[in-house]
């Protein structure tokens, strides 16, 4: 997330600011679709930025190479990174994994023994060929994005990591009921992020009309999974734009979000 310096840049001669524009949309565009991931522009609303770039990649090294080359740009000295998030994309299995552990216990196959950790690697295997396009998702093409990270609780009352497994199993399967009930009207990515940023998990939705946002949060709120457990942290809400619009941005006019580019 970055806050654009206004009134540096304003201060810019015509021909220089032209310069930089054409060179940030130009690299911008580069990275919107690459063979190893998608890139996404979105307008900030409100006062926590202005612009907000969202990378899908398939390493951190890619990752790297990304942030490293917008440093280089004409417009990186009027851009001032607010805050970032960094985590994984990943897919909530407490359902299938508890239907693999009953079957294991049935089985009388022990947990941690050669032959669990077998059953448990192989049926990771299949869970991941048979979801890869979750795993490696595309940015969708909606206009309305919206991304907040947040936590499980882990306080002296409640914490989620101390609730049996089968609890856990349950409230989760309740949660994504919600959740399956906006198919259709809102995209939703979740991203793991322990160990790798200050919070558990980042949330994007993606949606065309954005009040679903606020009617989808709010529902969630009621289940116990988020009740009694969930944390929220800041949202950013924003609308989506294709790179060749970053001029209007800039110009100070809200940019269009067309079509998406012929394959």
């Amino acid at each position: 997330m970055f806050r654009i310096r206004w009134p540096e840049w304003n201060a810019v001669a015509p021909a220089p600011r032209q310069r930089a524009v054409d060179e940030a949309a130009a690299a911008l565009k580069s990275m919107e679709y690459t063979p190893n991931g998608r890139s996404g522009l979105v307008s900030l609303l409100g006062h926590k930025g202005d612009l907000m770039l969202i990378h899908f990649r398939d390493s951190f090294d890619a990752l790297n190479e990304v942030e490293l080359a917008l440093a280089q740009l004409q417009l990186a000295p009027f851009l001032e990174q607010t805050t970032s998030y960094l985590s994984v994309v990943e897919l909530g299995l407490y359902s299938a994994s508890g239907q693999l552990y009953g079957s294991l216990r049935e089985k009388d196959i022990a947990p941690g023994t050669p032959e669990w950790k077998e059953q448990v690697e192989a049926y990771l295997a299949q869970a991941r060929k048979t979801m890869e396009g979750r795993l490696w998702p595309d940015i969708p093409a909606r206009r309305y994005v919206c991304f907040y990270p947040m936590d499980k609780k882990r306080g002296e009352e409640k914490n989620w990591y101390d609730a049996p497994f089968a609890d856990r199993q349950r409230m989760m399967a309740d949660h994504g009921f919600i959740g399956r009930g906006y198919a259709g009207r809102v995209t939703q990515i979740i991203s793991g992020s322990i160990g790798f940023d200050d919070w558990e998990w980042g949330v994007d939705l993606f949606a065309d009309d954005p009040v679903v946002f606020k009617k989808l949060v709010y529902e969630m709120r009621f289940d116990e999974a988020s009740a009694l457990y969930g944390l929220f942290g800041p949202f950013y809400l924003g609308l989506q734009f294709r790179a060749e619009e970053l001029g209007s941005l800039l110009e100070g006019r809200t940019p269009g979000f067309g079509p998406e580019p012929a394959a």
